[in-house]
């Protein structure tokens, strides 16, 4: 497998802590807690949480992985951190401004493209495409099983109408959501800790930190029923996509995993 070489648990090579770029971090937990103050003191619309939060969130996670593998994070995490900033207004403004999004991987990839050394966090294409074939089947299947078990179950259908917003949630998973969560809990969190521990255990932390990540995502449903099997079907995916990193040494195979499933999670009515 391509990552068993780097990863010989006979020879585990030593690793650096991991740079947490503090201060603009800070900075982006700071913009989230004025704006959380401004809102309460009804000084601005509570639109601008949002918009801030889809910025400290998704822009931190990204920033965090460049750094970690990347000299020159600082220029790249700016620019993606205003990208989201830019996408999250106009989605508010506009459903259909939420295509925004889809400039944050493009910007990404090119990043990526460019800078060899952030293959270090699977910024790049992978060893093989199986893999990556793997991952949008599975993608599809949970997807797919979702839907199947919502409509059983909750009496769930699927819709995609109002198109605009689907299309736009679907446009922030891709942009924001799904870049983010492979970057960091895949590429960076995963990618670590299974040089040290068994893949079963790096599976399980990176899984435990995504799902408080996403339990805390406004943009997601707030019923109980949905957020429970939310949480289980982001548990089998994050492990997929796990092993599809560990196959690969690639986010890609993940990603596509990824937008398989919330393609079709976004079709549930019942998340709106």
């Amino acid at each position: 497998m391509p990552l068993d070489v780097a990863f010989d648990p006979a020879a585990p090579p030593r690793q650096r802590p991991l740079p947490v770029p503090a201060l603009p971090v800070a900075a982006l937990a700071g913009a989230l807690a004025v704006a959380v103050a401004a809102v309460r003191l009804g000084w601005v619309d509570q639109r601008l949480v949002h918009v801030a939060g889809v910025a400290a969130a998704h822009g931190a996670l990204l920033t965090i992985a460049l750094a970690s593998a990347d000299a020159g994070w600082r220029r790249h995490g700016a620019t993606l951190t205003a990208l989201l900033v830019t996408a999250a207004l106009a989605a508010r403004w506009r459903a259909w401004g939420a295509v925004l999004y889809l400039a944050v991987p493009v910007v990404l990839g090119g990043i990526g493209a460019r800078h060899p050394s952030l293959a270090a966090v699977g910024l790049g294409p992978p060893a093989a495409w199986r893999p990556a074939i793997l991952g949008a089947a599975a993608g599809v299947l949970l997807g797919g099983h979702l839907l199947l078990s919502a409509s059983r179950t909750f009496g769930y259908e699927m819709s995609f109408s109002p198109l605009a917003r689907y299309l736009g949630a679907l446009a922030y998973d891709v942009g924001a959501n799904i870049p983010s969560a492979e970057c960091f809990f895949r590429g960076v969190l995963f990618n670590r800790a299974q040089r040290r521990w068994p893949f079963l255990a790096a599976a399980a932390l990176a899984t435990g930190a995504s799902l408080v990540r996403y339990l805390v995502d406004p943009a997601l449903p707030h019923a109980v029923e949905i957020i429970a099997g939310a949480l289980f079907y982001l548990t089998l995916l994050s492990a997929a996509n796990c092993w599809l990193f560990w196959q690969s040494g690639s986010v890609v195979p993940g990603a596509l995993a990824g937008l398989g499933f919330f393609a079709a999670y976004r079709a549930l009515d019942g998340w709106r």
